[in-house]
């Protein structure tokens, strides 16, 4: 009699756990290299050791009403160094940026003072020429394909000699008229350049709107599609355009960006002197760039932020005025500088290539 058996299956054992394996693939980076890997640490920790750097070798910076002089210069700088990072994170710059300023500043106070209008109507008049300005160069860019290097350099010179040329013409001098008696001055003044004091220190507006112009920026690129446009356009502007990037739309509204941003510095600077010297400007596109890049911005666009040229604007601010304080020749302003530009450069290429080694 046969009986039949049936194999029963083997019952597997489990393996003991143990640790995961991970591939260069999968493999989590470790924390530091993860910070270090942001655009604005670097400069952040820059900025910190300038500050350090100053207050040791300054003793006046070390005064509340030192600080406020010194968040002021860089304000002045750090409020037009926003619009320029946007535009190098969408992968173009504007050399006339510098230039700009002055233009805006001279049509409203030759326009108010030579038609005795009220100033609001120059105000008004050069916001439209500044944004006129951005315009054209953001369309010269995206319609002919040329660098926009060659195209806003052609724009530089064109502002320069205008702006020499023009108020000559009108005013018979290389500077514009008083404008501080006319109406509206007080107004404008109110918004553009005036002051107001905390705990004694006299703290000028300009610092204020810094603050809320970088918060908006960030904002901008962090939340909304029109920051994923940016780092679109600035990584690939031809796969962002097929996959529906209106690259035209927002490379041009970047360009005139930057024309706002030397409207509202040029309106800062004729209702704070007054008057407006017609040959300035020439050199601050550079200061405005470098900013930018000290602050994370990537010369080929894509990458950046807009709390790092906030830092890299109050590195400029600290080296100009602590240099003052410290009683050193202003002269090595510059070299100063160009030592801080070269050195967050090298220093962000370094963190690039830790952070994505594997």
């Amino acid at each position: 009699m046969g009986m039949s058996q049936q194999a029963q299956p083997a019952v597997a054992t489990p393996p003991a756990p143990g640790p995961k394996e991970k591939d260069g693939r999968t493999a989590q980076r470790p924390l530091m290299l993860r910070v270090l890997a942001r655009p604005d640490v670097g400069v952040f920790l820059g900025a910190v050791a300038v500050y350090v750097f100053f207050l040791i070798a300054a003793p006046p910076v070390r005064e509340a009403s030192s600080m406020a002089n010194i968040l002021y210069q860089s304000s002045t700088i750090g409020i037009m160094a926003l619009p320029v990072a946007l535009l190098m994170i969408g992968g173009e710059f504007d050399l006339s940026a510098g230039v700009a300023v002055v233009t805006s500043a001279l049509t409203a106070s030759m326009l108010s003072y030579q038609l005795t209008l009220n100033v609001w109507v120059g105000v008004i008049a050069a916001l439209v020429v500044s944004l006129a300005i951005g315009f054209l160069n953001g369309w010269l860019v995206v319609k002919t394909g040329l660098p926009s290097f060659l195209i806003t350099l052609g724009s530089f010179l064109i502002l320069q000699g205008v702006n020499l040329a023009v108020t000559k013409l009108v005013t018979g001098n290389v500077a514009t008229d008083d404008i501080s008696n006319m109406d509206g001055f007080d107004q404008a003044k109110n918004i553009f350049a005036s002051s107001f004091h905390i705990g004694g220190v006299e703290v000028k507006v300009t610092i204020l709107w810094w603050l809320v112009f970088a918060a908006i920026a960030t904002w901008v690129l962090l939340r909304t599609k029109y920051g994923n446009w940016i780092f679109a356009v600035g990584g690939n502007k031809e796969s962002a355009r097929a996959v529906g990037v209106p690259v035209t739309f927002t490379k041009i509204s970047l360009f005139m960006l930057v024309g706002f941003g030397a409207w509202f510095v040029g309106m800062h600077q004729l209702f704070s002197f007054n008057t407006v010297q017609s040959g300035e400007g020439v050199g601050q596109e550079l200061i405005y760039i470098s900013a930018a890049v000290i602050g994370g911005c990537l010369l080929t666009g894509g990458a950046g932020s807009a709390i790092g040229p906030v830092f890299g604007a109050f590195m400029f601010g600290m080296v100009q005025q602590g240099i003052v304080y410290a009683g050193w020749n202003p002269d090595w302003f510059k070299a100063f500088l160009g030592v801080m530009l070269l050195g967050a450069v090298l220093i962000n290429l370094w963190v690039q290539r830790t952070a994505t080694r594997r």
